[in-house]
């Protein structure tokens, strides 16, 4: 635990079918009730039995940015936990697990096993019932009150019916008392917040923040890690009046989505690397018709398949060069779940002013992780901001949808607007939107529409924030990341400056357009550069390089699958402070 505030992590370990996301359900609800603050980050494989399985909760009164770097608690279901991770526990923790049937290795100092005899505890012979004896003994061993786990229990298994109720609570009773009687809880007491918060993954939040924005219509074909977005959609479409639409592939769903955007409809998707590759063509139509629209891609490890159950940042660029040819579009990558919320009404309204499709990058980090929400923090009424839609009929006097503008954006009708007839096509086009690819193609015309693309930026940059400089100005390393490394790099600054480093943050959120001058001026002033993403090539350092000219000092890169750990960062800082290469690679110390 960290000195000074309440800092507690603890790890469940089992195989698929164990039921693992029930006691981490039961506990997260007791911590957010307590107004702990929550970071949950759960390692799973695709598979629907066996495999292993390592979720981690970490919780603290105050704010957390990652899962952090060490563990005071582990919950061992089964002998491949144990085996996999008891080396990791160090001085004055616990490990809990099935004594029937769980053998444990040989502790480091000052661990302290905690076997729990579940046969006698029981009577049961359903093997899911070791999660609630569990439990309660964590329960015992944090120092909450069993009053509370009651509570908690009622909630989670009320819809299975009081008979359900009473026997989990038979047995958490049996685990806590055992606990209580056996082992040592830990010596400083279960903190305690100001105020009570919510849970949320950050799907959740990108779902609904798309509410929040006025989605009606959102369609998807389910692919990991972007399937809970769907999820959220399909469970609260007929309360907030959204058509959702599961369709049976990613081609299917970009066109709709357009299509639904065209008719004057606030339109949604989520996918992942290899659904957004199927929707590239489509993303280029949009850039063409000029139809706002918005994607979402929560990245895997990849390539092709790749690992559907691991989180990466290696769509960077695909997301870069999606489809053919020159045309705007936003690109966005949020820190974390409450940013994304927060982002998507944002796009929207940019979507919408510019008249181009927008994407938001996540990542299974972000997306499957689940979050501490101060309720009060999300803005289910943001700012909606249409554009230059024109959506009544007024005297056109010979409507032009693509007239020459100014600012490259023109006027917008729904469709069947009387008086405002107009040609919707992939291909290209003059101002009244008659296709100039159909007779002799007037080069002028041409590139006349492509200028008037290319000067939307012009008039919506100055709607988007400027990164800036987290830290002090001088430090001796700056580090730079984007999208979901903010929260790990600012844990790293802060245990960094307890090594003697001092260090600030660079974090990147928009990619495009990408304030390359602010960028520019802020890494002119750094003594060191070093940019840390979750990928093999360094695909931000590129694009950093490509629009600024800047070539990082260094860089801190990870491709196993696995989210940055603080100690990562710290630990490839040093390494890299001291000369001894310039691209560190975290060694993955546990096989999760």
């Amino acid at each position: 635990m960290a000195l000074g505030r309440y800092d507690f992590a603890l790890a469940i370990g089992g195989e698929a079918g164990q039921g693992i996301a029930t006691p981490g359900d039961i506990l997260a609800r007791i911590f957010v009730r307590r107004g702990l603050h929550l970071y949950t980050y759960n390692a799973y494989q695709s598979i629907i039995r066996g495999g292993h399985i390592f979720l981690t909760v970490r919780i603290s009164d105050e704010e957390v940015y990652s899962h952090g770097d060490r563990l005071d608690l582990l919950l061992c279901l089964n002998q491949d936990t144990m085996d996999r991770h008891l080396s990791i526990m160090g001085p004055d923790t616990r490990v809990l697990y099935n004594g029937d049937n769980v053998k444990p290795g040989e502790p480091g100092e000052g661990v302290q096993l905690c076997p729990l005899p579940i046969a006698d505890l029981t009577q049961s012979r359903n093997r899911l019932v070791q999660n609630t004896v569990a439990v309660g003994a964590v329960a015992a061993l944090i120092g909450e009150d069993f009053s509370t786990l009651e509570e908690s229990l009622t909630l989670r298994f009320g819809r299975q019916g009081q008979a359900v109720i009473d026997e989990n609570m038979r047995v958490a009773r049996a685990g806590y008392d055992h606990a209580l009687a056996n082992f040592d809880p830990f010596s400083r007491p279960l903190g305690r917040g100001t105020k009570s918060l919510a849970v949320w993954s950050g799907n959740d939040a990108v779902a609904m923040g798309g509410a929040a924005a006025g989605v009606k219509f959102y369609a998807a074909y389910p692919m990991s890690p972007s399937t809970g977005v769907l999820h959220w959609m399909a469970q609260n479409a007929r309360n907030l009046g959204i058509m959702v639409r599961q369709v049976e592939d990613e081609i299917g769903v970009a066109n709709m989505v357009i299509g639904a955007a065209h008719v004057g409809c606030r339109a949604m998707c989520a996918t992942s690397g290899g659904g957004f590759a199927l929707m590239s063509e489509a993303l280029g139509s949009a850039g063409m018709m000029e139809i706002p629209a918005v994607f979402v891609d929560v990245q895997r490890a990849g390539p092709s398949t790749g690992v559907p159950t691991k989180t990466e940042q290696g769509d960077l660029w695909q997301v870069l060069g999606a489809s053919q040819g020159d045309f705007e579009r936003f690109i966005v990558a949020p820190h974390d779940a409450l940013d994304a919320f927060n982002t998507v009404p944002e796009l929207f309204n940019l979507c919408d002013k510019a008249q181009c499709p927008g994407v938001l990058i996540s990542d299974l980090l972000i997306g499957e992780g689940r979050f501490s929400v101060d309720p009060e923090d999300i803005n289910l009424h943001p700012k909606i901001d249409r554009g230059n839609l024109i959506t009544e009929h007024a005297a056109s006097n010979g409507y032009k949808r693509y007239e020459m503008t100014e600012t490259g954006v023109s006027p917008r009708a729904l469709p069947g607007l009387e008086g405002y007839v107009h040609v919707v096509a992939t291909d290209e086009h003059d101002e009244d939107s008659m296709l100039i690819s159909d007779e002799f193609t007037n080069p002028h015309k041409r590139r006349m529409m492509v200028e008037k693309r290319a000067r939307k930026f012009l008039g919506v940059v100055g709607d988007i924030a400027p990164p800036e400089l987290e830290g002090p100005e001088d430090a001796e390393v700056t580090l730079i990341g984007w999208g979901s490394t903010y929260g790990p790099i600012k844990e790293a600054v802060d245990l960094l400056k307890v090594q003697g480093v001092t260090a600030n943050q660079l974090p990147i959120k928009w990619i495009l357009p990408f304030h390359a001058d602010e960028v520019t001026e802020i890494l002119g002033r750094s003594r060191r550069t070093i940019v840390v993403e979750n990928n093999y090539s360094g695909q931000f350092a590129r694009y950093l390089r490509s629009e600024t000219g800047i070539k990082a000092d260094g860089h801190i890169r990870k491709y196993d699958g696995e989210p940055f750990m603080p100690h990562h960062i710290v630990n490839g800082v040093l390494e890299l402070l001291a000369e001894k290469t310039e691209r560190y690679v975290p060694y993955q110390e546990v096989v999760v």
